[in-house]
């Protein structure tokens, strides 16, 4: 079994004998290019993303600097917007739903280390998947740790520490985070209010 194999498997490996066909550099680099082209330049910067990440629906913006480990390990559906400064550390894959927002700052890490001293300081290293449900919205300073699920339409509030898999229709919040709150009927009814007096307003 090659060692990316079993980085991407949830399975021991060695960062230091990853295949070359498999190297991180050029997808840091590429993040790192990005970082370097003008706001003006939307397109380009857009362009530029669906190169580096492994997969991505057709309408999507992260708003430069953004951070990769691999980026072909991310795989990003339709209708995705993240403010600046997030962090895409996919030694393992990241699956991001449809129509999902992130705030600046948001962290997915895959990425993590044997609990035992030795081991970890022998250099074998292993990572687990993430996966965000459709709709789903975090905010500013998120961090999803390893192996995290995150619902369907579910709310992490800015500065959460995600550690534990998260329901469909929630609002979480905390270090760890926990379930404030369901999102319910009443929640649509008003905000669904809101909209339509927002477009009254306007005619």
């Amino acid at each position: 079994m090659k060692e990316y194999e079993k980085m991407i498997s949830g399975k021991l490996y060695d960062a230091g004998k990853i295949e070359p066909e498999y190297a991180s550099r050029p997808g840091r680099a590429l993040a790192q290019k990005i970082g370097q082209v003008s706001l003006l330049e939307r397109d380009t910067i857009v362009s530029m993303e669906k190169e580096l990440f492994g997969s991505t629906g057709e309408s999507i913006y992260v708003n430069p600097p953004l951070y990769v480990d691999y980026g072909f390990n991310t795989h990003i559906g339709e209708n995705f917007y993240a403010n600046m400064d997030c962090i895409f550390l996919d030694v393992a894959p990241i699956r991001i739903g449809n129509n999902v927002m992130f705030g600046p700052r948001v962290s997915l890490v895959t990425a993590t280390h044997p609990l035992d001293e030795g081991v970890r300081n022998r250099g074998l290293e292993l990572g687990y998947s993430i996966e965000i449900g459709d709709g789903a919205w975090l905010g500013a300073n998120v961090t999803v740790n390893p192996g995290v699920k995150i619902g369907r339409n579910s709310i992490i509030g800015s500065g959460s520490v995600v550690v534990k898999d998260i329901p469909d229709n929630v609002i979480a919040v905390g270090n760890p985070a926990r379930i404030l709150r369901e999102l319910n009927e009443e929640d649509k009814k008003f905000w669904e209010a809101e909209e339509r007096r927002y477009y009254e307003d306007k005619g």
